[in-house]
């Protein structure tokens, strides 16, 4: 039991696996939702990911680049005692803009989290899945919604290979 909040701490370890370093093979869609582009960038490099919080929080420093240039990233998780989730947050170094955050937990190895976005000005929903392929793989896929969750447009997909 927290002793703060009175709640399970079943999520709490929920990314413990991932701490490490990883090398990372990004594919990202040119332009998502446009209904037009259907052409993906691809980028490889690493992933750290560094505990923080005694196992409250951790962060993820993305290093990616290829053809069409560099991905400079930081996510933040945090645990929230309360809810017993966690939450992410994308902040992407090149424009220094913080991503509103996504929300959930694991079950049965892959973590599904949902939150709202603006993309070109419209309203989206975001749908980002982890899912844990063995102790030393992990796949990411991030998707997009304009029509309230009916359909997904999956727009990131990276696989992370541990690394030593």
């Amino acid at each position: 039991m927290n002793v703060y909040s009175g709640t399970s701490l079943s999520h709490k370890h929920d990314f413990d696996w991932e701490i490490g370093t990883w090398r990372t093979s990004v594919r990202v869609l040119a332009d998502p939702l446009s209904g037009t582009d259907d052409r993906w960038l691809r980028f490889s490099g690493t992933s750290v990911v560094t505990q923080l919080l005694d196992q409250r929080a951790n962060v993820v420093e993305l290093d990616v680049s290829g053809p069409a240039g560099r991905i400079q990233a930081l996510n933040l998780r945090l645990y929230e005692s309360g809810t017993d989730r966690w939450s992410s947050t994308f902040a992407n170094l090149r424009d220094g803009l913080i991503t509103p955050s996504v929300h959930g937990t694991f079950a049965e190895g892959a973590g599904t989290f949902y939150g709202k976005d603006q993309l070109g000005g419209r309203a989206i929903d975001v749908r980002f899945v982890i899912t844990r392929r063995g102790p030393d793989r992990a796949r990411f896929e991030q998707a997009y919604s304009d029509d309230a969750g009916e359909t997904w447009e999956t727009n990131w997909i990276a696989v992370d290979r541990r690394t030593g």
